[in-house]
């Protein structure tokens, strides 16, 4: 049985790969901040899944949050908390917060698990395109994304043979925050023709967690943006 374990997927592109984990018969592992919002989380998707009650933020009761997990084929990693901060308007603690969750959160998390990571397991770790186009407001968003680039290559050497990559979507176009948006930026510059999808970010992840020669990289689903 391969268990499969997202934190951050009690919502949005998290619960949407958690899914389809469970739809191929994974026992599946989600995991939010809040346990009643991980169980709803769990019982929506339904299958062999289950809610855990996982703080990043606070990186010191991580290990106490995953000790019922004894075992992970596939990890990955897509919490993102509110990073919207500028310097102009620099909010300090939601600052320490953002960096704290997405760089101390997501490394603490594999070094809990990393002794129960079973031969052939893969990490993945979210990013975002916001790491090569910065934008007005991404000043936090822009600096983690950029970290998570240089955690995925250490912990690719650190956790080997046990693989670890990175994944930076572009802006989804069918997700709850831009399919109802008559003319969502970028999509009449991607060179695809529009934004990527939800079924095109989970199939990336797939890709990079069961490919056995995919370590240590980058990987962009964005239609082509960066490009133009």
């Amino acid at each position: 049985m391969t268990t499969s374990i997202v934190v951050g997927g009690n919502g949005g592109l998290g619960q949407a790969i958690a899914r389809s984990f469970a739809e191929r018969g994974d026992t599946v592992v989600v995991t939010s901040r809040d346990k009643a919002r991980a169980e709803t989380a769990a019982a929506e998707i339904g299958g062999d899944t289950h809610g855990l009650a996982v703080d990043l933020a606070e990186p010191e009761t991580i290990a106490a949050a995953l000790a019922e997990v004894t075992e992970v084929d596939n990890l990955v990693l897509t919490a993102a908390p509110p990073a919207m901060n500028t310097i102009a308007d620099f909010d300090v603690s939601g600052a320490i917060r953002s960096v704290t969750v997405k760089l101390v959160g997501y490394a603490e998390t594999v070094r809990v698990l990393r002794e129960r990571l079973r031969p052939g397991a893969g990490v993945v770790l979210f990013g975002g395109l916001a790491k090569e186009r910065p934008y007005p407001g991404s000043t936090i968003v822009t600096t983690f994304n950029a970290g998570i680039t240089g955690l995925t290559r250490t912990l690719a050497l650190e956790i080997a043979p046990h693989r670890v990559n990175a994944l930076h979507p572009g802006l989804v176009g069918d997700s709850p925050r831009w399919r109802d948006v008559p003319h969502p930026p970028h999509a009449d510059r991607a060179p695809i023709g529009r934004l990527v999808t939800t079924a095109e970010v989970i199939d990336a992840t797939d890709f990079l967690l069961r490919n056995t020669a995919m370590t240590g990289h980058d990987l962009y689903v964005d239609g082509g943006l960066l490009l133009t």
